[in-house]
């Protein structure tokens, strides 16, 4: 039987995802991912006792697949009951939300109100907030926010070189994101690797069709390369990351395109699938550009230069390097795209040893030779990160 079971909600603009954890031992019970919603496509999968299901969901949208959800864990088998709580990732807190709450009436208005900043994920996350609670009315549920953990951002790391009164009247500076997984890794980091946990400088690289990294001196985020919103910083999937601002006028002038259709082709159009005109998946570019494709390869040199001036720009700002973290889908399995992006940070101390990296599953995830600055490969585990505020801030 699940002990102490904590259930996980990640609702996205099309997808939704589920973890359930056991708190006493930390098993992931149960872990789904719906997908493809409100499209004939639509389908919830999900894995329990190693074995996989799968449940067409006939075009639904994301209250059917959080019901279906529901139906599934009243059938688990080590469940008596209900979760004791519910956590759930939004992904923008602005200033109103510097940690974890518990979700109250007050709380839910203080997400629609950063609902103006991330259009696309703010009422996703909402809406499953809200179908949960009418699930499961009597169990508390905590939201945890990807923006939270930069919040220790100096006023100098955060505001834009803009008129004032756009960051006093209309919150406009930057916030970063991932921060539960920055969080996560640089703790695993101190920990795994004998840092001092009241003296460290780290910086961790989350990479995954999201990118972003992050300065952290003595647990707390420094700085970051994701802005106001999550175009802002690194090359990643589809989104360009960091370009000219002027680049929208000239656009608008040249392809007579609106400020949407603009917005639209920085976020989905662009990244390693722009470059590439292939594919957003770096494993697939990896492949293509070992059989000699150049458009693949140029999308991966791209990658590793701005990510690699990035992580430098971050060590400045922390006066040393104590430590370099790996993470997400790209960071824990592209060794290539690691030992690129190490070989230009040189200068720093790093040199990559080959066998470590290409099998970074030693007890530190160590893949830098001992005498140089280490860099290490830690999985993240925002799943857990999130289960274990829930159950922190809602245990008697």
């Amino acid at each position: 039987m699940i002990a102490t079971p904590v259930l996980v909600i990640n609702s996205g603009s099309s997808s939704l995802k589920c973890s359930l954890f056991d708190m006493v031992t930390g098993h992931e019970a149960l872990s789904g991912l719906a997908e493809r919603l409100n499209t004939a496509d639509a389908e919830l999968s999900w894995r329990t006792g190693g074995k996989k299901h799968k449940l067409p969901l006939h075009g639904e949208g994301h209250a059917s697949a959080l019901a279906a959800i529901n139906q599934v864990l009243d059938k688990l088998p080590d469940l008596n009951g209900a979760p004791v709580a519910i956590g759930h990732r939004v992904v923008h807190g602005g200033e109103a939300f510097a940690e974890s709450v518990v979700i109250t009436d007050d709380v839910i208005r203080g997400i629609e109100h950063c609902a103006s900043l991330a259009p696309l994920h703010n009422p996703a996350n909402l809406l499953g907030i809200q179908v949960m609670q009418r699930l499961y009315p009597s169990v508390p549920q905590v939201a945890v926010f990807d923006t939270a953990f930069h919040q220790t951002l100096a006023e100098e790391a955060y505001l834009y070189a803009l008129p004032i009164h756009l960051y006093r009247d209309h919150s406009v500076r930057r916030y970063g994101f991932h921060g539960t997984s920055h969080q996560y890794v640089a703790r695993e980091a101190v920990d795994r690797l004998k840092l001092d946990p009241d003296d460290h400088a780290i910086v961790t690289a989350h990479l995954g069709n999201g990118c972003s990294a992050a300065a952290v001196r003595n647990g707390q985020s420094v700085d970051t390369t994701m802005g106001m919103t999550p175009l802002e910083g690194l090359v990643m999937g589809t989104r360009s990351g960091d370009v000219d601002p002027g680049l929208h006028e000239f656009l608008a002038e040249q392809q007579g395109w609106s400020i949407q259709e603009i917005t639209q082709m920085l976020n989905r159009n662009s990244g390693l699938l722009g470059l590439s005109n292939l594919s957003n998946d770096m494993r697939t570019l990896t492949e293509a550009a070992g059989d000699g494709n150049s458009d693949a390869q140029r999308a991966i040199d791209v990658f590793c230069f701005r990510l690699a001036r990035q992580i430098g720009a971050l060590a400045t700002t922390l006066g040393r390097l104590d430590a370099l973290v790996f993470t997400g889908g790209i960071g824990e399995n592209a060794a290539g795209i690691r030992a690129d992006v190490l070989n230009r940070l040189s200068l720093f101390g790093f040199d990559c040893d080959p066998d470590r990296n290409a099998a970074p599953n030693t007890a530190d995830g160590r893949i830098t030779r001992d005498s140089g600055t280490p860099a290490c490969v830690i999985p993240t585990r925002e799943e857990w990160m999130i289960a274990h505020d829930a159950h922190r801030l809602t245990r008697n």
